[in-house]
């Protein structure tokens, strides 16, 4: 039998939509955020784990704010909604972009402490490249053991700034130090992680942004 949701919907129907629901506020935590979006497309809690391969249950507690995902995880559950993190963190009351940043205006799409991406601007809508402040704590990871590798629709390319990155990138495996850098096709499946004591600073751009 087929699951349905209170709008009488599939839990399973994929709707083309890059757009937050408009009554998300911009100040909501990711749980409010997420549980807002996928009511929006009227999907179950069970259908959206489902359809990203997250356990219910998981999914569950970080609508809750019981848990803080990490990237990968929310990659994985914003995908069947064709959404992007940086559409899922951005400002919709932003109009037009500003030319020049402070530190503290980049718009963090990560937890912020183990793992940091930080944007510059707060809406991307119709822009073709997005610019990152990215840092990787020891430990911290992009995806995780035995999960399949991230790919997206794009370019990417960056600079290691300070300490290293290991990297991989199809069938490649490469440590990067400070200078050295790296440019991709971005639908080759890749995964960055920092096994190192130091923390580890990248600038990186993706054309277009679908990260």
């Amino acid at each position: 039998m087929t699951e349905t949701s209170a709008t009488g919907r599939s839990p399973h129907i994929r709707e083309e939509s890059h757009e937050s629901p408009p009554e998300v506020l911009e100040t909501a935590t990711v749980g409010a955020r997420l549980k807002a979006l996928r009511q929006s497309r009227g999907l179950s809690i069970r259908g959206l784990a489902e359809l990203a391969g997250v356990p219910h249950a998981t999914l569950s507690i970080i609508e809750r704010d019981k848990s803080s995902p990490s990237v990968s995880i929310l990659k994985r559950l914003l995908r069947p909604l064709n959404v992007t993190l940086s559409v899922f963190f951005s400002d919709s009351a932003v109009v037009d972009r500003a030319v020049f940043y402070k530190a503290n205006e980049l718009v963090e799409l990560a937890d912020g402490k183990k793992l940091s991406y930080r944007q510059v601007g707060a809406n991307l809508e119709n822009s073709s490249m997005m610019i990152l402040h990215e840092r990787y704590e020891p430990g911290a990871d992009t995806g995780e053991e035995g999960e399949e590798l991230y790919s997206h629709d794009a370019e990417e390319g960056g600079i290691v700034i300070e300490g290293r990155l290991e990297m991989t990138v199809g069938d490649e495996i490469r440590v990067l130090s400070p200078g050295d850098a790296y440019y991709f096709d971005s639908r080759l499946p890749h995964r960055m992680r920092n096994p190192f004591d130091e923390v580890c600073i990248v600038v990186s751009a993706v054309s277009p942004p679908t990260f």
